[in-house]
């Protein structure tokens, strides 16, 4: 495989640049209908908002073992793409798919199980418990097309193509943007199926965009090659993408656990201190955008240097990134403290949850360059 994108011979911040600015535009897309979300079921009162809020504890925690697995993909296979073994990759990658779907499979049905004792953990009162089982059931139901569609986007950017994930991911928004309020509030022929319109509205979001990005990996791009069952291959497999995956899925989990125990303290004292904790922790998730972007072109670029038996160029492009975003995420700090109350304005009329909102926008983001 040709380097068509330059990752192992032109300039390092010229081809970051590239990679990253598409990989901008499609998370933000991304990101933006989840706060997208947030906003149209903040229409419908504190209750449903704070029933929301309690899901995203648990849905990170499953968007974060996507992460790690698509993080192992995109190593593993930039290592074989940049060292001249693509047929390998091929195989590789087919088996990761594998993997992933059973994982996220059985994940699901256990999620389904336990919706109430794991959420009344949380702290979810009789009142939300309903509101959060209505939600769920159709989120778990789309996980898997979720974590596919991570997955088979990082195999795409393995190869140094950031702009075609991008263009999937804001496809994906787009649907979920137009079948939010149709199915929220039931608008023309549609029922209004309120919170779990939501949940509708983004498992569609996401069969779509798992359609468009198996068909280029295996059809047009023929970036997988279907082989014969062989557990020593797949073990094989498994462990090599289980070196970079555990690790990184671990690290991204951390997080939502950690924002899950705050959770069920704030659930503790007030349930509008849960929702202005939710729509903070998904309005962060837009704050740091660019290092997410920034990061996932930075995978790749890495892995097919260390490949190529390039390891100062990858170290370069490491510490270049680094100066940058916490210059970046430093700076980004100064214009939400002075904007704190408007942006929590947005997403709800509740004058505690507004006071609570805007405290939180004001102060966290002066730790994000760190």
């Amino acid at each position: 495989m040709k380097d068509r994108h330059g990752l192992l011979s032109r300039p390092i911040g010229r081809v970051l640049l590239n990679m990253t600015l598409p990989n901008l535009i499609g998370i933000m897309t991304i990101l933006g209908g989840s706060l997208v979300d947030v906003f149209f079921i903040s229409k419908l009162g504190t209750e449903p908002l704070a029933a929301v809020s309690f899901t995203f504890p648990v849905t990170l925690v499953i968007s974060s073992i996507g992460i790690g697995l698509g993080v192992g993909v995109s190593t593993n296979l930039g290592r074989l793409i940049g060292s001249g073994h693509a047929p390998e990759s091929k195989v590789f990658l087919f088996d990761a798919l594998c993997m992933t779907l059973l994982i996220i499979w059985g994940l699901s049905i256990l999620g389904c199980v336990f919706i109430e004792p794991i959420f009344s953990l949380l702290g979810a009162n009789e009142a939300s418990l309903p509101l959060i089982n209505d939600y769920m059931w159709y989120w778990y139901l789309g996980a898997p097309a979720l974590v596919l569609l991570m997955v088979s986007n990082q195999g795409l950017r393995a190869t140094g193509d950031t702009r075609t994930p991008a263009k999937i991911m804001m496809i994906a928004a787009v649907v979920n943007l137009v079948l939010d309020p149709l199915l929220i509030f039931g608008i023309g022929p549609f029922p209004r199926l309120e919170i779990q319109g939501a949940a509708i509205a983004t498992t569609l979001s996401w069969v779509v965009a798992m359609s468009l990005a198996g068909y280029l990996i295996i059809i047009k791009r023929k970036l997988v090659v279907f082989t014969s069952f062989d557990i020593g291959r797949l073990i094989l497999h498994w462990k090599a993408l289980a070196h970079i995956a555990r690790p990184a899925a671990l690290m991204n989990v951390i997080n939502p656990i950690a924002n899950g125990v705050i959770m069920a303290m704030l659930a503790r004292i007030d349930q509008s201190g849960v929702a202005a904790f939710g729509a903070g922790t998904r309005l962060e998730s837009v704050l740091l955008i660019v290092v997410i972007a920034l990061s996932s072109s930075l995978m790749p670029f890495i892995a097919q240097n260390l490949g190529a038996n390039q390891p100062e160029r990858a170290k370069k492009a490491l510490l270049m990134s680094l100066q940058f975003v916490f210059v970046f995420q430093t700076l980004l700090f100064i214009p939400l403290y002075f904007n704190a109350t408007a942006i929590a304005q947005l997403f709800t009329s509740d004058p505690l949850v507004i006071d609570w909102l805007s405290f939180y926008v004001m102060v966290l983001p002066a730790a994000y360059g760190l």
